[in-house]
């Protein structure tokens, strides 16, 4: 079993890892080239500053709650948080970067990474249930949607397990080598995914649409397109 975690967290995490970083660089160029030849603008013409402040404005989405949605906004914002931060940031996580890419970055407390990863867990019940129980949202969802969220609960689930003895209820090296592994996988399927918007996510700003249908505004799309009988 030692050896399969260590080729997890050796060769097959540098390949993921590798896999992930150039699938979302071939993104961000292929994103920026589309940019500029759409535009017929150099690069340094492009508003950035513009879309800066529209991509934080959208990460910190309070100007933008609709009625009804605050707690879905806000579990899909913790979350994404969480996604990030945790990953990052968990002093274990800390060492395997300083490891594998010489780069040092500061580690979350004990207390803190549990509290975070915790907070994420959570969320992803939140959005799953979301997905069940509310009929527009599941009618909109795809089959990827649930198995995307599953794929990221595994790793948090599975890490805070190995991590915590008193409520693991399996060997430590099985939870940690389900552990490694599942993140393996979800580093691979990242730019395969729509997971890639986390480099994509400017770029939707630079869009006259980029997902700011006001309320209602589905439904008319739907019944333009598809007649009066297709509802958002």
């Amino acid at each position: 079993m030692e050896s399969w975690i260590n080729f997890a967290k050796g060769p097959l995490f540098s390949v993921a890892l590798l896999t992930m970083v150039l699938g979302l660089a071939r993104h961000v160029l292929l994103q920026t080239h589309a940019l500029v030849t759409r535009k017929r603008r150099r690069l340094w013409l492009v508003p950035w500053r513009r879309v800066a402040a529209e991509s934080l404005g959208w990460a910190v989405p309070i100007r933008h709650l609709i009625p009804g949605t605050i707690v879905i906004s806000a579990a899909s914002f913790l979350f994404h948080v969480g996604a990030v931060l945790v990953p990052l940031f968990l002093s274990d996580h800390v060492r395997m970067w300083e490891a594998f890419l010489g780069v040092s970055l500061p580690a979350l407390g004990r207390n803190a990474s549990d509290l975070m990863t915790l907070t994420t867990l959570g969320c992803i019940v939140v959005l799953l249930s979301y997905r069940v129980v509310i009929r527009r949202s599941r009618e909109l969802s795809r089959p990827s949607d649930y198995v995307l969220l599953v794929m990221i609960l595994l790793p948090f689930l599975s890490g805070y397990l190995a991590g915590h003895p008193g409520v693991n209820p399996l060997p430590w090296q099985t939870m940690m080598l389900i552990h490694v592994l599942s993140a393996d996988v979800l580093m691979f399927i990242v730019p395969f995914t729509k997971l890639a918007h986390m480099v994509l996510f400017p770029f939707d700003r630079m869009s006259v649409v980029h997902w700011q249908l006001r309320p209602g505004a589905g439904d008319r799309v739907a019944e333009a397109l598809y007649g009066k009988e297709a509802r958002v």
